[in-house]
């Protein structure tokens, strides 16, 4: 019995060359830190200057803006707040994670350059806080990308907050955020169960 090879082609192709820059056609590769003086500097460097991509799915957005006044004053802690994924090196989620929403949050993730985090802030990015029952509603974000620290509350203030930027810096000099090659090295996990929920993506997607 004869078995047909099937020739698996990138949607991407079909992109003009313009455009596919703009799309992802290969998998993510894992990233070794250098070791040494040098690691260290770089994750001095990192940790402060998070410039963030704040992704407001709820009620949770709300509580970003009050870091920006002068009361709080972020930017002391080198934290700045970037227009889109690719100008970003710290997302994040505030609020419950929709069916829906899930899609642009793995796009955004993925378009981030590395190396990057990710902070869920409430308690529904935990477990889906109120709505954890919901048919709409994913429970557990870290199933999907990787999550480098979690906040709880419903809403934490923006103490908690800087608290929990504060313990990702920490994480970060000490080379213990690794979210991004994570990712890379677990790929096909998070992308199986991305696929679960996700059934139309709507836009170019990969081949596997």
């Amino acid at each position: 019995m004869k078995t047909k090879s099937v020739k698996t082609v990138l949607p991407n192709l079909d992109l003009p060359e313009s455009d596919k820059g703009y799309f992802c056609d290969a998998r993510p590769e894992a990233v070794e830190p250098v070791k040494g003086i040098w690691e260290n500097f770089l994750n001095w460097a990192r940790a402060n200057s998070l410039w963030i991509l704040g992704f407001g799915t709820g009620c949770g957005a709300i509580e970003l803006r009050p870091l920006m006044t002068s009361r709080y004053d972020m930017y002391r802690f080198g934290i700045q707040p970037r227009p889109t994924p690719r100008q970003s090196g710290l997302f994040v989620i505030g609020g419950y994670a929709s069916v829906k929403t899930l899609k642009r949050i793995v796009r955004s993730y993925e378009q981030m350059q590395g190396p990057k985090f990710v902070l869920g802030l409430g308690s529904c990015t935990v477990n889906g806080g109120m709505y954890w029952d919901s048919y709409n509603t994913i429970n557990r974000l870290d199933q999907y990308i990787p999550v480098d620290v979690y906040i709880a509350g419903c809403m934490p203030r923006p103490e908690a907050l800087l608290a929990g930027i504060k313990t990702l810096q920490k994480q970060i000099m000490a080379g213990e955020a690794e979210g991004a090659n994570d990712y890379a090295r677990n790929f096909d996990w998070y992308k199986a169960n991305q696929k679960k929920i996700i059934k139309d993506w709507n836009m170019p997607d990969y081949n596997w």
